[in-house]
């Protein structure tokens, strides 16, 4: 069983699971696990690795379109070396500060592979949380950001040297296409939460989610628990730049974008009228990528079935 069929078989007994993070009073909360097998390849520093745990957390609070306040983290390695240590929690500390949050602490414990577990909580705001389900025929489809940072991040991590050394600067964006490509994949990694851009379209957003998972799997999330079939024009798929660095061509580009999931970008549905407004709202801007349609018929791209694919743990 992988890791979607088991959240679908939890989900009959936990009717909050199907959201990216639970609502508890006036509170939402969400917990994440990543191990350096599947979430932090070779030359991956602490630094990154403290920002990206804690930002996919904080990614979560942002797909509800709340605040964010908080985070902790669990810390597990085979031993615990001061300055890797000093690095997480400094990462950790700034993907926090991106949004407006804290981070609080957590906890420390021994293990045989580098694994950190989060956990976010944020405030559910005034006009309430975006839920999954909700999209209705004729809203535009939309995303935040640009995508395939992460798949290109993963192209530059092989491509780069494995004697890397732990640097801990920050920095959203690689300063140079020249750059060390593992420096310039760490810097890729680090993401900043929609967290911003969650709040501008709370109140106004019909369904949301983050990507996760990728951005074709997470149109079907959306489409399935809305009821609804979505048609996606190819061409409007905003693209980060790094990706035409290590793309294979056209087919491998868009691969990238669509399919290969970590972008932890904002996928939502929200009416025709309101999209030029909430473009304006969003600091990481909005792109219309599509249209919601009547039927439950699955996504399309260009007219063919976009193929329900993407990053899967397990």
């Amino acid at each position: 069983m992988n890791e979607r069929d088991a959240l679908r078989r939890l989900a009959a007994d936990l009717p909050h699971a199907g959201d990216d993070a639970a609502v508890v009073g006036g509170t939402v909360i969400t917990t994440d696990m990543l191990h350096e097998r599947t979430d932090f390849p070779a030359g991956t520093t602490r630094y990154t690795a403290g920002w990206r745990a804690v930002g996919a957390s904080l990614s979560d609070v942002a797909a509800m379109g709340a605040a964010a306040d908080a985070a902790v983290a669990v810390y597990a390695d085979e031993s615990f070396e001061p300055n890797e240590l000093d690095r997480f929690v400094g990462g950790a500390v700034d993907a926090c500060e991106a949004v407006g949050g804290a981070y609080v602490g957590g906890d420390l414990d021994t293990h045989d592979e580098f694994t950190v577990a989060t956990t976010a909580v944020g405030t559910v705001p005034d006009d309430g949380v975006v839920p999954r389900a909700g999209a209705a025929p004729g809203e535009a489809v939309c995303v935040t950001g640009e995508w395939g940072r992460s798949a290109a991040a993963l192209r530059l991590f092989d491509r780069g040297r494995v004697d890397y050394g732990t640097g801990d600067g920050g920095g959203d964006e690689a300063e140079s296409r020249d750059a060390d490509p593992v420096e310039r994949a760490n810097d890729l990694f680090r993401f900043t939460p929609r967290v911003a851009d969650g709040r501008a379209l709370a109140g106004t957003a019909t369904a949301m989610m983050d990507s996760s998972d990728g951005l074709a799997r997470s149109l079907h999330q959306l489409a399935e628990a809305s009821g609804v079939g979505f048609t996606i024009d190819r061409g409007a798929v905003p693209i980060h730049p790094a990706v035409d660095d290590v793309a294979d061509g056209p087919a491998d580009r868009f691969e990238l974008a669509a399919h290969f999931g970590e972008d932890f970008e904002l996928v939502c549905t929200l009416p025709e009228g309101e999209l030029a407004r909430l473009r304006a709202a969003c600091p990481a801007g909005l792109s219309r990528i599509g249209t919601v349609e009547k039927g439950s018929n699955g996504v399309t791209a260009d007219g063919d079935p976009l193929p329900d694919r993407g990053y899967t743990h397990g």
